[in-house]
C-alpha cells in the first residue's frame, strides 16, 4: 500500500509543477488551430500567457510559501545546550545521490543545502549526541547511492566521521522517514534522570517543518523542531517578477498542501 502511495504521489507531483500547465495550455491552443477553432485557440494561449504571469509574480507564491515556513517557530538551541536533547534528525531531500554522485566522484547538494550545512554544525557543536541521517531516495526508480550514503560520504569529507552518526537508507518520503528512525531513536536517544527519552532535534526545510512534525506526532514522538532553508522573507517583493523563482516557490508550497491533504485522507498525520 505505501508503494502505490509513494508512485501516486509522484504522479500527482507531475501534475502540480506550475510550468507543466503552461505547456498543456499550449498544446492545447495548437490543437484547436489544427482544429481550425482559433477563437478557443487563443484563450487557451492567453491562459497560458496569464498562468506564466501568475507563476513570475513573485508575491503570488511567497504569500502561500512564507505562510507554510511561519507555521512552526524555531526551537532556542542555547537553551538546549546543558544536555537537554536525546538526538538530531535530518531529514533526507537535499542530497542529489544516484548515479552522479558515482560517475562523478562528487555528492551535489541540492538548494535546500542548509539540512547538511546546519548537520556539520550541530556535530562540531555537540560530538556526543546521537545524529541519525534519514533518506533513501524520492524517485520511482532509484539508482546509484541512496542519500543516506550520500550524506556520509560528505561526513567523511569534512572530517567528521564519528560513532555517533547514524544512518536510515530505506525511507522514500517523509512517512517513511519517521516509520524508520521511530527504532532507531529508541534505541540511540540520551536519556534524562528519570529514564525517560529526552526530546529529539529535527532538522528540515521550514516549509516542510509542520507536515514533518505532524507525522511524528501521529507516531507518538516527542520532537522539537529546527526549521532551515527558508526561502522567503518578512516582507514580500511587491513588484518582483522571476519565473523560474516563481515556479520553484509555487512547486514547494504546492507539493506540501498537496501532502498535508494526502497524508490527511490516509490518516498519517
Amino acid at each position: 500500500m505505501d508503494t502505490i502511495f509513494f508512485i501516486l504521489s509522484k504522479v500527482v507531483q507531475f501534475c502540480i509543477e506550475p510550468l507543466n500547465w503552461v505547456m498543456v495550455w499550449v498544446v492545447l491552443a495548437l490543437l484547436f488551430i489544427l482544429l481550425r477553432k482559433i477563437s478557443l485557440s487563443r484563450r487557451f494561449l492567453l491562459i497560458a500567457i496569464l498562468n506564466l504571469a501568475f507563476i513570475g509574480y513573485l508575491p503570488s507564491s511567497e504569500l502561500v510559501l512564507r505562510a507554510l515556513e511561519n507555521t512552526v517557530p524555531r526551537v532556542n538551541l542555547t537553551q538546549l545546550a546543558n544536555g537537554g536533547l536525546g538526538g538530531v534528525i535530518i531529514l533526507g531531500g537535499a542530497i542529489e545521490g544516484g548515479e552522479i554522485a558515482i560517475d562523478r566522484g562528487e555528492v551535489s547538494i541540492y538548494s535546500s543545502a542548509e539540512r547538511v550545512t546546519k548537520a556539520f554544525e550541530l556535530l562540531r557543536k555537540y560530538p556526543d549526541l546521537p545524529l541519525i541521517f534519514s533518506g533513501y531516495s524520492g524517485r520511482v526508480n532509484p539508482k546509484g547511492i541512496s542519500e543516506a550514503d550520500a550524506f556520509k560520504q560528505l561526513i567523511q569529507e569534512q572530517g567528521l566521521e564519528s560513532a555517533q552518526v547514524h544512518y536510515e537508507n530505506q525511507s522514500r518520503n517523509t512517512y517513511e522517514n519517521v516509520l524508520y528512525v521511530k527504532p532507531m531513536m529508541v534505541q540511540l536517544g540520551l536519556k534524562n534522570e528519570q529514564g525517560s527519552s529526552k526530546p529529539w532535534l529535527v532538522i528540515t526545510s521550514a516549509s516542510h517543518m509542520y507536515r514533518s512534525l505532524k507525522i511524528f506526532e501521529k507516531q507518538g514522538i516527542e520532537v522539537l523542531a529546527l526549521p532551515v532553508d527558508y526561502q522567503t522573507a518578512y516582507r514580500l517583493q511587491w513588484t518582483a517578477f522571476d519565473l523560474v523563482e516563481g515556479a520553484q516557490n509555487w512547486n514547494r508550497a504546492l507539493h506540501e498542501l498537496i501532502g498535508l491533504l494526502a497524508y490527511w485522507i490516509t490518516g498519517k498525520i
